[in-house]
């Protein structure tokens, strides 16, 4: 049946990325349609009347409803293919997965893109995705950096009790830390080497075959 489905994304996105990571995990192939958002693909008639928001990743189903959003793609793909679930089997589970998922998100990935995209030139008066134009505040980046290097160490300490982000298994929390942690370094930022616990859990992490999707 995931094959009936239709993944609009952009090789460059970060979140494009984590719904891909999720699929494969799952075992999940859908059609994967390319959005181009170098050229402003994402703002032409077409894809508005898939996504108004006109940001990426969009899943659109057999009968053509769109969901958009990371985190709501991932909720509706774990409800409607249970099979390796990665948002919890228990309800125990689900509720620390989307904790510490929600930590990953808004601790780190929040963060690092509030830093691209206040800092990137070619991002002028983008500095907020979705269909309205918004200036940079370059003083924003400071502060961004300063909290991904916060949420390493927070990171660090946490994988220093557990092996995984939510606990003892491989989850969406480990997904969306893995990709905040790729994605910082359009930053340069990367992990310190007194961080051991969290570059033992990138280690076994990255080599994971859904790392490269």
């Amino acid at each position: 049946m995931s094959d009936k489905l239709k993944l609009y994304h952009s090789v460059n996105s970060p979140n494009s990325r984590r719904v891909r990571i999720f699929l494969a995990e799952k075992g999940l192939k859908p059609t994967l349609i390319s959005v181009d958002l170098g050229t402003g693909e994402q703002h032409s008639e077409a894809y508005r009347a898939i996504n108004p928001r006109r940001v990426v990743p969009a899943l659109v189903l057999e009968d053509g409803t769109t969901i958009a959003e990371a985190p709501a793609i991932m909720r509706y793909l774990d409800e409607a293919f249970p099979d390796t679930p990665l948002l919890g089997a228990t309800s125990k589970d689900k509720g620390l997965v989307v904790m510490w998922e929600r930590f990953a998100e808004l601790e780190g990935f929040a963060p690092v893109m509030e830093g691209v995209r206040n800092k990137m030139e070619r991002l002028k008066g983008r500095a907020i995705a979705g269909p309205h134009s918004y200036g940079q505040i370059p003083g924003l980046v400071d502060r961004s950096v300063l909290r991904v290097q916060n949420f390493l160490a927070d990171l660090n300490a946490r994988l220093e009790q557990v092996p995984f982000v939510a606990g003892e298994r491989f989850s969406a929390a480990d997904i969306t830390a893995l990709v905040t942690i790729d994605f910082a370094k359009a930053l340069d930022i990367s992990i310190p080497e007194r961080h051991q616990a969290l570059t033992r859990w990138k280690d076994a992490v990255s080599a994971r075959p859904s790392m490269s999707a």
